[in-house]
């Protein structure tokens, strides 16, 4: 099987589009073409890690955390970066790396915390803004459905947990069919009326490309009339965090002795209790301060997450319980997720979690 292969369906699943602008994710090193032969999925590609492929015969390292977030400008091995890269091109290993844009899908890094911690009805904590988009196209009403279709199975027409959303109205379209063209219907040289479908749906941005090839194979039209408008529209299936409900309402300090077994954290650093009970659960992997204020709007009971620093510790004001759990701790399922992933697609894929544990953490 070819990488490319395995990286257009996991982008599929979580779009490059869809990372933060500080991020790297996507390929690192490696030839799309390349055949793989097995992969081995990380948390973090460290030299360790990729001793450990070269010794379990894998061509291929999956990780979250992207190896590489700023310019090389050398290479030669005088940091842990320079020497994976350099290590990896040597002994012809691809470093894949799907980060923020796991993190902020809807299925991605933050659902899988959610699905650890017991949550029902978990949604986005902060959704995106201007990622969606509405396509509008007029063709024939004899071929009305057959577009429609075709556009639905090329990912338009999604609004929350519904899909296959459109609207279509019926008019009258006028064109004259101008030298050199083929019509699909009129004359060459005469005005044509033709009764038409208007179709309209939303779609997400990073599948423009693919949804307008798919709308100029499948239109009748020489030339096809659409257009396409930018949403401020929120987009509630991408964005920050999570956040989801207990099914019965715990105490406290109990809560947070599920959540230190469940997440295998050497210490929860939190902040005061003040006697409340926990049923509304906010989560996100990694560094997720920045979620403070929609935790608290959100009216969470407890924001789980990691990398606060002190003073932040004074922004929960006894509105909410801040649990950090640490970094790695909050990602470390993410290797679940992709094997998950990965294998319901390639079920004879040879796909090997590692066993390095990379959290450079540690606790007395």
């Amino acid at each position: 099987m070819q990488l490319k292969e395995i990286t257009n369906y996991l982008e599929q699943f979580a779009p490059l589009a869809y990372q933060e602008s500080y991020d790297n994710s996507g390929l690192i090193c490696g030839d799309y073409a390349m055949d793989v032969t097995a992969a081995l999925i990380c948390i973090d590609s460290t030299e360790e890690v990729i001793d450990e492929a070269i010794a379990k015969g894998c061509n291929l390292v999956i990780a979250h955390h992207p190896i590489v977030f700023l310019g090389l400008k050398q290479l030669n091995g005088k940091n842990y970066v320079e020497r994976v890269i350099i290590k990896a091109i040597k002994n012809n290993i691809a470093i894949y790396a799907a980060h923020t844009n796991l993190d902020n899908v809807h299925n991605g890094v933050n659902a899988k915390i959610a699905d650890k911690l017991g949550l029902i009805n978990p949604s986005i904590l902060a959704p995106k803004s201007n990622l969606l988009k509405k396509l509008t196209v007029f063709c024939p009403e004899n071929k009305a459905e057959e577009v429609r279709m075709a556009l639905f199975g090329a990912g338009a027409g999604h609004i929350g947990n519904y899909d296959e959303c459109s609207f279509n109205s019926s008019g009258t379209g006028t064109f004259r069919a101008g030298e050199g063209t083929t019509p699909y219907v009129g004359d060459y040289g005469k005005q044509h009326h033709e009764k038409e479908v208007k179709i309209e749906m939303i779609y997400p941005s990073p599948i423009e490309t693919s949804l307008l090839k798919k709308l100029f194979k499948i239109h009748p039209y020489e030339e096809v009339a659409f257009d396409l408008v930018p949403l401020a529209n929120k987009n509630h299936r991408i964005g920050s965090g999570m956040i989801g409900e207990l099914p019965v309402e715990t105490d406290a300090m109990d809560f947070l002795k599920h959540l230190k077994k469940v997440m295998k954290a050497g210490i929860i650093r939190y902040t005061a209790l003040k006697g409340k009970k926990i049923k509304k659960v906010a989560i996100c992997g990694g560094s997720g301060s920045f979620l403070l204020p929609n935790a608290i709007s959100s009216g969470a009971d407890i924001f789980i997450t990691a990398d606060f620093k002190y003073h932040q510790f004074f922004d929960a004001e006894n509105q909410i319980v801040i649990a950090d759990i640490g970094h790695y701790e909050s990602e470390q399922y993410t290797v679940e997720l992709f094997y998950e992933l990965l294998k319901k697609k390639f079920s004879t894929f040879a796909l090997l979690i590692s066993n390095i544990n990379t959290n450079p953490v540690n606790y007395l």
